[in-house]
């Protein structure tokens, strides 16, 4: 009898030693998924257990729940792979956040690596979100997209006959890069159109000249940058110095309209080619200890010149960041329409060796602490943008009659000897402007709408603006300077430098 108790109760100190490690394993289970989870995200976890780490684990629960009734029992058994509803997980979940957050699997994540290098195989547009719809941000001079005529806001409806709605920026830059040489095609509506256009563009190797200049007029020059490649500060560099090599800059048009941005440290030192001190830039993550001061580099700077900056809609990253800075510095006056608003950083992180995450982690802050998020940049002075070609067919053409037309009219001869009759160059123009206008409305009829943006800064409208406030800086110089002499010598009497002859007072005609 006592051997049956003793055998008794060694199997319920047995049964008892079972349960406890069966519970104790349960939730030293439940808290592993839990810590691992939170470390997976960024995060850590109290072993203890809290309302945010047990609604994570319930939601991790229902994941699996949903994960294992859609492989069990959805009706298309060959389209249910494991790899692509994770996937599409991942990507659902990266689609809550931001338009520029996003995952990368293996065949996108290859393009990523390539994008600032300055020479890839593709069309040669940066693309946006706008209103939920694959929007055209800015086609890039010279490249397949320009040739085909493609402008900024021409809504991406479809790629090779594949519909853009629920796609993804980097899904539609990895649709439309490729080989050069193979077509892609694009199903395009833009504001004005009847219906959606179909067009045809050739892949090629896009060789980006990110910078052009030229002189407007002496002693006036012209750059434009279209992207902020590994090269954009060196290349504006030597654009600005020989544009001042035959005689010296009274001031320069800086273009960064449809330029969608690129690389930060290049953003930082075309900034410090006009400015020698100060912040350019601050970014600022979730952690705001974690704060980041770009500070411009000092012996770069041109300094003796104005600057006025155009910038439009298209006008993206790190040119918002160059305008900005500009701007906060007074170091050159912004021109044109507001811009672009991304004021968001993001880095890529590898998942593996060939997957990747882009994730948005800070905000851009320009010098004065303002974000550029969603507002962008708001020039100094707002500037329409008008077709060159209506508004020459616009502008009131009248001959005045004035004091040298009158016969027998008195020669000034203070002025140059010959100053009455035309000078060649002075036909020359008129004749060509003549020749233009005649020509000019029939020449517009064999246009097509889809024909590329042919520019000439010369007969750019808001180019022209700018050089108009560049040319009047000096004449306001000198407004400053008599205003602050007559400050310092008020009360006393300023002798004229010639003494008018005294005559008799007279009616005038």
């Amino acid at each position: 009898m006592a051997y049956l108790l003793k055998r008794v109760s060694v199997l319920l100190v047995i049964a008892v030693i079972s349960w406890l490690g069966i519970s104790v394993g349960q939730s030293l289970t439940q808290e592993a998924i839990m810590v691992a989870t939170a470390q997976a995200a960024g995060g850590s976890v109290a072993l203890s257990g809290g309302p945010k780490q047990q609604e994570r684990y319930e939601n991790l629960e229902l994941f699996q729940k949903v994960l294992h009734f859609v492989e069990s029992n959805y009706v298309d058994a060959e389209k249910v792979k494991n790899k692509d509803l994770m996937y599409g997980a991942i990507k659902g979940m990266l689609e809550t956040l931001d338009p520029h957050s996003n995952f990368l699997p293996p065949e996108v994540f290859k393009d990523m690596k390539i994008d600032t290098k300055g020479k890839f195989g593709g069309l040669g547009i940066e693309i946006g979100m706008k209103d939920n719809i694959l929007t055209i941000i800015a086609p890039i001079e010279d490249t397949p997209a320009w040739k085909a005529g493609l402008k900024p806001n021409d809504r991406i409806v479809k790629i090779d006959k594949e519909s853009t709605k629920g796609m993804t920026l980097v899904e539609a830059v990895s649709k439309m890069r490729g080989k050069k040489g193979t077509p892609v095609t694009l199903s395009i509506y833009r504001d004005g159109f009847k219906e959606i256009k179909e067009v045809k563009v050739t892949r090629d190797i896009i060789k980006i000249q990110s910078v052009k200049s030229e002189q407007l007029e002496p002693k006036y020059g012209y750059v434009r940058l279209t992207s902020f490649n590994e090269s954009a500060a060196q290349d504006v560099q030597k654009a600005v110095k020989k544009l001042g090599e035959k005689e010296k800059l009274r001031g320069l048009v800086f273009d960064l309209r449809t330029n969608p941005g690129g690389l930060l440290d290049q953003a930082v030192d075309v900034s410090s080619l006009f400015m020698d001190e100060g912040v350019v830039v601050s970014t600022i993550p979730r952690n705001k200890d974690q704060k980041e001061v770009k500070y411009a580099k000092k012996g770069m700077a041109f300094k003796d010149f104005p600057v006025a900056i155009l910038v439009n809609s298209s006008t993206a990253s790190a040119a918002e960041i160059v305008a900005g800075a500009l701007q906060d510095h007074h170091r050159a006056i912004i021109m044109g329409q507001p811009t672009f608003g991304k004021g968001s950083v993001q880095t890529v992180i590898e998942l593996g060796p060939e997957m990747g995450l882009k994730l948005t982690v800070a905000r851009y802050y320009t010098p004065s602490g303002r974000s550029i998020q969603e507002k962008g940049v708001q020039p100094d002075i707002i500037l329409d943008d008008f077709d060159s070609k209506l508004l020459a067919e616009a502008r009131r053409k009248q001959d005045f009659l004035r004091e040298r037309d009158l016969k027998g009219h008195m020669i000034n001869t203070d002025g140059e000897e010959g100053a009455k009759e035309f000078k060649k160059e002075e036909l020359e123009k008129i004749s060509k402007k003549d020749d233009k206008s005649k020509d000019s409305k029939d020449k517009d009829k064999d246009e097509d709408e889809m024909s590329p943006l042919k520019f000439n800064p010369k007969e750019d409208y808001q180019v022209r603006e700018a050089l108009n406030y560049l040319k009047s800086y000096d004449v306001f110089k000198k407004f400053a300077a008599f205003d602050q002499n007559t400050a310092q010598t008020a009360g006393t009497k300023v002798a004229s430098p010639k003494e008018s002859p005294k005559s008799e007072p007279r009616e005038t005609d």
